[in-house]
């Protein structure tokens, strides 16, 4: 299974909802959020660590982490979990529940198993989005 970024326009495709600009912002943090996770983590981020291992758990599939690596899965969804709505802007995925932002993640990864494990997992939570007319 490839953990590589999906172009924005695929994982619009899949159904994702985090704008472009967030999009890309959360990608390419993604390097030095890895050696912060791995090297200074706080008690807030390891907790949202093991948050998102749970979840994972909780649908069926683990997510590997080792003393030289993370998954890229971890360190996405500990970006966006960690992002902070900007003044003035209405919707912003800091509103989601931990198990949608997985599933955004999962959608920007492109990690089309896991994300259906995790829909199945939850059956409670609606993974579908209506964006807003302008």
């Amino acid at each position: 299974m490839s953990m590589a970024e999906v172009s924005y326009r695929r994982y619009l495709e899949w159904g994702g909802i985090i704008n472009e600009t967030d999009y890309r912002s959360a990608i390419d943090r993604m390097p030095g959020m890895c050696r912060i996770i791995m090297f200074e983590s706080s008690s807030s981020m390891l907790s949202r660590v093991e948050q998102v291992k749970g979840i994972a758990r909780y649908s069926g599939f683990e997510l590997s982490d080792s003393e030289d690596t993370l998954d890229p899965r971890i360190v996405l969804y500990v970006i966006l979990r960690g992002d902070i709505r900007p003044e003035g802007v209405k919707y912003h995925h800091d509103q989601m529940s931990d198990q949608r932002i997985f599933g955004e993640v999962l959608r920007m990864l492109g990690d089309t198993d896991s994300f259906d494990k995790l829909v199945k997992a939850h059956p409670h939570i609606s993974f579908k989005y209506e964006r807003e007319k302008q």
